[in-house]
C-alpha cells in the first residue's frame, strides 16, 4: 500500500491529508478537517486537473493582449498542449468576455475563453 500527503488549497487551514493507495484506488484518507478538503483529495490522488491561465494576442485592439483561461479545469497531464494551442493563435478585436478563443483546447472538450473585453482600436 502506498501512502501520499496533500497539502489541502480549499481554505486558509491548510490541512495536511494522508491517503493510502492500492494502486488508483484510495484505501483510506485522514486528516481533513472538512468535506471540501475530502472532496479535493479524492480528485487530486487519482485525476488531478487544473485551469489554465494565459493571454493571446490582439490584431488591432485598445490593448496588445487579451487574458484567457479554461471555462473548466482539465487534466493535469493536458496543459502543456493546451498551452501550445494558446501559443499559436493571435484574435481580432472586438474581444468579448466570456467570447470562446478555442473551441475543445487539446481536445480535453473544454474551451479556452476571454476573461476580458478588449475593443478595437478606434
Amino acid at each position: 500500500m502506498k501512502v501520499r500527503r496533500f497539502t489541502c488549497i480549499n481554505c486558509p487551514v491548510g490541512c495536511d491529508i494522508s491517503v493510502e493507495m492500492e494502486g488508483n484506488r484510495i484505501v483510506s484518507l485522514n486528516g481533513s478537517r472538512c468535506v471540501k478538503g475530502e472532496e479535493y483529495v479524492r480528485k487530486e490522488a487519482v485525476n488531478p486537473t487544473r485551469i489554465i491561465t494565459s493571454t493571446v494576442p490582439v490584431s488591432g485592439g485598445t490593448e496588445a493582449r487579451v487574458p484567457v483561461k479554461t471555462r473548466t479545469d482539465i487534466p493535469k497531464d493536458k496543459i502543456f498542449a493546451c498551452m501550445n494551442a494558446i501559443k499559436e493563435i493571435c484574435v481580432e478585436a472586438p474581444v468579448y468576455l466570456g467570447d470562446i478563443i478555442i473551441e475543445n483546447a487539446a481536445d480535453t472538450n473544454v474551451d479556452i475563453i476571454a476573461t476580458r473585453t478588449i475593443l478595437k482600436e478606434s
